[in-house]
């Protein structure tokens, strides 16, 4: 047993070894190979007892194991206690030293996890409660950022939605003064950074990315980009199907999009079936130009529940397929009826315009 007995900083994220066996533990995890993950886990708890990296990497295990989990009661209770554990273990490394970069990255992912498990799970004021405690770390990591390239997913995350949100709530303008400005170019090139260069959050940075190009930047070829990469190297993992189906779709790579969506219906992920009839419906009316097909599978899309955190978009975009079909066959109330329903759920900024747009 190594254990970090030994005094000064315990780096685990930048020894070389460690490195490789986190990096082969979040491949297994993201490809929800999750045997050989735990084998990996268990030797990075047995080899740095003192270190969060354990507990947070089985509380991302957990996170992909039972997607969506927060509708898993026993599943998010061990989440929550290894996120809790990995926390207690990040702030006895800060209590030895306040500006160790992977003790406040830890605590800030630790914080995170718990802000987005409330959220999903519509607790508005533990994921607010969670969400404070997150940003002082995140500050701390805006100056650290050269010390850890993790940073640069956090920092750039920030300086994007700092700006972006309130553009898109005016309500909570007034509430802004009390953070930093952010910039949203920038933050689009941090998070680049951490998408080629992250140790941790490598693959949440090609997420995050291709969700902000998609949903408020309607750059869907730019999508395509961080998109691909995730569904190519993880084809097990549902998310990143989705999102690359769905950028390819966006972006009117039909042809590329067809055998990624047939991939998605081999999967057992409970998300799935509703994002494969929508993606049928927009393969079947963008690229065969077979309106009736494409409207059985947006109705039958619309007869699916969707996931508020994940899937909830694809409501939208069936609604949206249906209003291009009526306007097509020249019954404009059903068109409008249909892109009225598409506003009510979603939230992309490329179909609110469409809809909106329809007189």
């Amino acid at each position: 047993m190594l254990g970090l007995s030994f005094s000064g900083r315990a780096q685990v994220l930048t020894d070389p070894v460690a490195q490789q066996t986190i990096l082969k533990t979040l491949d297994d995890i993201y490809n929800l190979e999750f045997a050989n993950a735990e084998v990996q886990i268990r030797q990075l708890q047995t080899q740095f007892p003192q270190h969060p990296i354990g507990p947070i990497l089985r509380a991302t295990e957990l996170e992909l194991q039972y997607l969506p989990l927060h509708e898993n009661k026993a599943a998010t209770a061990q989440f929550i206690q290894s996120v809790e554990q990995g926390l207690s273990l990040a702030k006895k490394m800060l209590d030895k030293d306040a500006d160790d970069p992977e003790a406040v990255f830890f605590a800030l992912t630790a914080h995170s996890y718990l802000a987005s498990l409330y959220n999903n799970k519509s607790e508005s004021l533990k994921a607010v409660g969670e969400s404070k405690k997150a940003y002082n770390y995140l500050r701390e990591g805006m100056v650290l950022i050269g010390k850890n390239p993790d940073f640069y997913f956090t920092t750039g995350l920030y300086n994007y939605y700092i700006e972006r949100y309130p553009m898109d709530h005016s309500i909570v303008k007034p509430f802004m003064l009390f953070f930093e400005d952010g910039d949203m170019a920038l933050g689009l090139k941090q998070m680049d950074i951490a998408a080629k260069k992250g140790i941790f959050m490598r693959p949440a940075a090609n997420y995050y990315l291709a969700h902000i190009l998609l949903k408020h930047e309607m750059s869907p070829g730019r999508a395509v980009v961080y998109a691909k990469y995730l569904a190519d190297k993880y084809p097990r993992n549902p998310l990143f199907g989705m999102i690359n189906a769905e950028a390819l779709l966006l972006a009117g790579r039909y042809a590329e999009a067809r055998p990624y969506v047939q991939r998605l219906k081999q999967m057992p992920n409970k998300l799935v079936p509703m994002a494969v009839n929508t993606f049928t419906g927009m393969l079947a009316e963008y690229a065969d130009k077979d309106d009736k097909e494409a409207a059985e599978a947006y109705e039958l899309a619309l007869r699916q529940p969707f996931n508020d955190p994940y899937t909830k978009e694809y409501h939208a975009f069936a609604y949206a397929g249906l209003a291009r079909i009526a306007a097509r066959a020249n019954d404009r109330n059903r068109a409008r009826m249909n892109y009225k329903k598409a506003l009510a759920v979603g939230q992309y900024k490329a179909l609110i315009r469409e809809a909106k747009a329809y007189k």
